[in-house]
């Protein structure tokens, strides 16, 4: 099995920063970037700030079973992991940025049923810190192209949730 970094990933260059909150949910709507209850809730919550600075963040894409997990894994290994190879947690505020910059993610869920308490099939999860153990408050991010319209959907897991080896996760990478 190959693990990161000696697996294929996706490089993403990505600008944020320079936009009030107010002003990034105003470009969401713009680009009719759609979002799910949780997803409001993370980003009108306070703990969700916005940098007055524009800069750009390197990330990866990849797989948890590219982490090392073939069996899948909870997001407190996979972030411990994570960070052993290398890779950082993105701020929360990655996310918005990166949803309005990757407009042609590709469609999700054709002709794949869809799973109950596990991420979408064609969803790509930001790894991003966790602002609240309270098990009911959403607990980051993920990209989503349902039907031709683009989301940005905040998600829910406790500790014991273990992620399956297929899904995709987006890390910060700030060192080579």
């Amino acid at each position: 099995m190959r693990i990161f970094p000696d697996c294929p990933v996706v490089i993403r260059y990505v600008e944020l920063g320079g936009l009030t909150k107010g002003e990034l949910i105003q470009k969401l709507q713009q680009n009719s970037i759609m979002m799910n209850e949780y997803g409001e809730k993370l980003l009108s919550d306070d703990r969700f700030t916005t940098s007055e600075t524009i800069y750009t963040l390197k990330t990866v894409e990849l797989t948890i079973r590219d982490l090392g997990f073939p069996e899948g894994a909870t997001l407190s290994r996979i972030f411990k992991r994570s960070s052993e190879l290398g890779l950082e947690l993105c701020p929360l505020e990655l996310a918005p940025y990166l949803r309005l910059e990757y407009l042609d993610q590709p469609e999700g869920n054709l002709g794949k049923q869809s799973r109950q308490h596990q991420a979408p099939t064609g969803s790509i999860t930001i790894a991003s810190e966790i602002v609240s153990k309270d098990d009911e408050f959403p607990k980051g991010f993920y990209l989503r192209n349902i039907n031709g319209v683009l989301w940005l959907r905040g998600y829910i897991a406790d500790d014991q949730h273990v992620w399956s080896p297929n899904d995709r996760f987006i890390f910060c990478q700030t060192k080579e």
